[in-house]
């Protein structure tokens, strides 16, 4: 066993008083844990301490490691220039973590990792830990906590795992991100979490409320419970505040032995399996279609045939589909089209739920080990209809096309955290590559969405 606990801190930078300058006394109950908890880890003597920052480099489908013999990073950024903190990094621990990872068909690595200052969500951390402990080495990467714990564990090396993270950004009208309703529910959903020790309750924070509760620590906090699963633990919730609209909960988990009851991430994902077993159960012939689609491209890499016995409403009709994956309620593809470029609608559905699973650009192609886990929607579209202004647009009823001679972006309508004509047009302007100051013109759709 040499995970010997693992630890979750906030990392406003004005609790650094060379940033605060007298404004982070209005967060002493945080200082006060912080130091508490770093108390604490220094008093097991790790001799290599995981980093698990929102703030590093990260790619939709690879997993990045800091690698080289360390880093150095300042808070010039924060009008505090002369407070450094210096990284010396396990070398060891990394190599094995990457060969490790690789092995499992893990996408992840060193590449992409570029030489640079540490981001103060790494800094922070170490800034208080080294009051108290001096003698470490750092590991910094995203993702994948149980791989964490078993090379950890077959080095032999006594390891500490920092999960870096805010709550919600969101808990104030006049903080500096607004108010949104699902600030104060994860942020509930958290500090219960961390103090009952019930990583389970973390796990199963629905998508949406982490994505309107615009918080940075859900993922970290995830890796966290890798860390932890199958093991005992005393846990420990030394705070939680959010004076400034921002969310900050200071919590640790010793570790005391090992424990098969708390192998929560298997719970999980057997709630997921259960949960998408009965969906599909329910679901209509259009997402029915889909989802034959694409576990018979993964599994065997070729196209399904039109089976037999379908509705005139699939083999009859011609009309414009995008086919929608997600897992664990984010997306994971996403691909279709906005004319009709099949015979039939069933032969849109069976080519874009292939498209989606293994040719949407942004993501990697579905493992057949993730089918259990993904959910299908299936969108049908009505012919676009060009409108003359924004007050035209209902994001709940109608998607949007945004074009700017050859360049356009396209959204679905009524989408998780797209309340307004003008995210919808934000967000267009990004997929479509469209400048703010780009003249566009609007084109309006609606759909018959099949879950």
């Amino acid at each position: 066993m040499s995970i010997l606990a693992a630890v979750a801190v906030p990392h406003p930078p004005l609790i650094i008083p060379e940033v605060g300058l007298g404004k982070e006394k209005q967060i002493q109950s945080t200082i006060d844990s912080y130091n508490k908890v770093m108390e604490f880890v220094a008093s097991l003597e790790p001799e290599t301490v995981v980093i698990v920052s929102p703030h590093m480099e990260t790619y939709a489908d690879y997993i990045h490691v800091a690698s080289g013999s360390g880093e150095s990073g300042s808070f010039s950024q924060f009008g505090a220039g002369s407070v450094r903190i210096d990284a010396v990094y396990d070398e060891g621990f990394v190599d094995e973590l990457c060969d490790e990872l690789k092995s499992k068909d893990i996408s992840a690595g060193r590449l992409g990792h570029k030489m640079s200052e540490l981001d103060h969500a790494t800094m922070i951390p170490m800034w208080f830990l080294n009051k108290y402990l001096k003698a470490y080495k750092v590991v910094r990467h995203y993702k994948v906590g149980q791989v964490v714990a078993e090379v950890a564990a077959r080095l032999k090396r006594k390891t500490v795992f920092i999960g870096s993270g805010d709550l919600s950004h969101r808990l104030l009208e006049d903080g500096p991100y607004g108010f949104d309703s699902n600030g104060p529910v994860f942020d509930k959903c958290i500090a219960e979490s961390f103090r009952e020790s019930d990583f389970y309750k973390l796990l199963s924070i629905p998508s949406n409320v982490c994505e309107g509760a615009g918080e940075c620590g859900f993922r970290p906090f995830v890796m966290m419970a890798g860390v932890l699963d199958c093991k005992s633990i005393e846990g420990n919730l030394y705070s939680y505040e959010g004076p400034f609209g921002v969310g900050y909960a200071v919590a640790g988990f010793k570790v005391t032995g090992e424990s098969r009851d708390n192998n929560y991430l298997d719970k999980f994902l057997n709630a997921q399996i259960e949960k998408n077993s009965k969906s599909r159960e329910s679901s209509d012939e259009y997402t029915s279609l889909a989802r034959a689609s694409m576990e018979h491209y993964v599994k065997t890499h070729s196209m399904l045939s039109r089976p037999d016995g379908l509705s005139k409403d699939l083999i009859k009709n011609r009309a414009a589909v995008f086919v929608s994956l997600k897992k664990f309620g984010q997306l994971r593809g996403c691909i279709g089209s906005l004319a009709p470029t099949c015979d039939c609608v069933a032969d849109e559905i069976i080519k874009f739920a292939v498209n989606a699973c293994s040719y949407d650009p942004r993501f990697e192609p579905v493992r057949e080990d993730e089918l259990p886990f993904i959910t299908v929607s299936v969108d049908v579209l009505t012919e676009p209809e060009k409108i003359g202004s924004i007050e035209e647009l209902n994001p709940k009823k109608y998607g949007v096309i945004v074009r700017s001679g050859h360049k356009s972006g396209v959204l679905l309508p009524d989408l998780e955290g797209v309340d307004t004509p003008q995210e919808q047009i934000r967000i267009c302007r990004r997929k479509g590559n469209i400048s703010d100051e780009e003249s566009v013109e609007l084109e309006r759709f609606e759909v018959i969405r099949h879950f």
